[in-house]
């Protein structure tokens, strides 16, 4: 036999004897195959043969023509294959075939379970499912270390961030160390920035101005954060609005040390009419590093928000 991968004879033989007998009509024996995978392009003439011509064909002849075709078919097959055997040799409720046929369909699939196990075929069989076995433990091993890195990182950048904290007399170093700390923090959630956060500074009482790029759910946003002692007002939201429309298909998120004034809020819905912009504020993203919550489920509830409820700054705490 050239491809080991294929049904020996034997166990060719035995499946064209059997199947039959587990089927009770001819139309049983196309579902069987169907069941197992296989294609029209197999079974359409042979359908058609037993919907117009019934007397001409049995169920012995649309298994053996079947099996043969597939058969000859390469690896791109063989999970098919194995799927036969595998319904062949598992077969237990004997009750389902006719009551002349049951022993003899019973004899057949102790004896091909008894010779695919001593064959190639079967050893393929029992090698593909142990090899799939170890991919998805090795996947599963690998999900878990990378959880595991992700929120020891986490942790490092909620110790971090809450370090900010203790800077109110320093807001240049705050700053400078606001920007890694919003790097990491989007990184860590495999949300793609496309615009590392930079540090600016404004004549207009802004102590520290972040500004970045991130590419969120298909879609690109603008996010700029301001640390500053009041809520944020129209005047100061405005740059970032300005920055919003300059960009055809970017949303906007902003990020809030102090919270907004109404007159900011009500802006924002009025510009929601044109473009998707959500407000936040650093309170939740304290709670978020606090309870280790998904950024990326956060932020899809904030755009939600905004999108579909005109709200562009619900707050979430939970």
């Amino acid at each position: 036999m050239e491809d080991k991968y294929h049904y020996p004879p034997e166990v060719f033989n035995l499946l064209v004897d059997v199947i039959p007998l587990l089927c009770k009509s001819k139309k049983d024996v196309i579902i069987f195959f169907r069941g197992a995978g296989v294609t029209d392009n197999e079974l359409s003439d042979l359908s058609i043969r037993v919907d117009t011509d019934r007397e001409n064909i049995n169920k012995y002849e649309i298994a053996r023509t079947t099996l043969q075709r597939i058969n000859e078919k390469g690896d791109s097959y063989l999970k098919v294959r194995r799927e036969i055997i595998k319904r062949v040799v598992e077969f237990e409720d004997f009750s389902t075939c006719w009551p002349a046929d049951q022993l003899k369909a019973k004899g057949l699939v102790s004896e091909l379970r008894r010779v695919v196990n001593v064959k190639d075929s079967f050893t393929r069989i029992n090698k593909e499912r142990e090899q799939e076995k170890e991919a998805r433990a090795e996947e599963t091993k690998i999900r878990i270390q990378e959880e595991k890195k992700r929120k020891e990182i986490i942790v490092e950048i909620k110790n971090e961030f809450f370090a900010l904290f203790a800077l109110d007399d320093k807001p240049q170093e705050r700053g400078k160390l606001l920007e890694k700390v919003l790097n990491k923090l989007f990184s860590a959630y495999n949300i793609l920035i496309a615009e590392d956060f930079k540090r600016k500074t404004d004549g207009a009482g802004i102590v520290e101005q972040i500004d970045g790029v991130i590419s969120f759910d298909g879609d690109t946003y603008l996010v700029e954060m301001k640390w500053v002692s009041k809520p944020l007002g129209v005047e100061q939201i405005s740059p970032h609005l300005v920055r919003l429309f300059g960009r055809a298909d970017a949303k906007g998120i902003f990020i809030s040390s102090s919270g907004y004034a109404e007159t900011a809020i009500s802006e924002c819905k009025n510009v929601l009419a044109q473009k998707v912009i959500t407000l936040c504020t650093l309170k939740e993203i304290v709670c978020l590093l606090e309870r280790e919550t998904d950024l990326k489920v956060f932020l899809r509830k904030k755009v939600q928000a905004a999108t579909l409820s005109k709200e562009p700054f619900v707050e979430i705490l939970s």
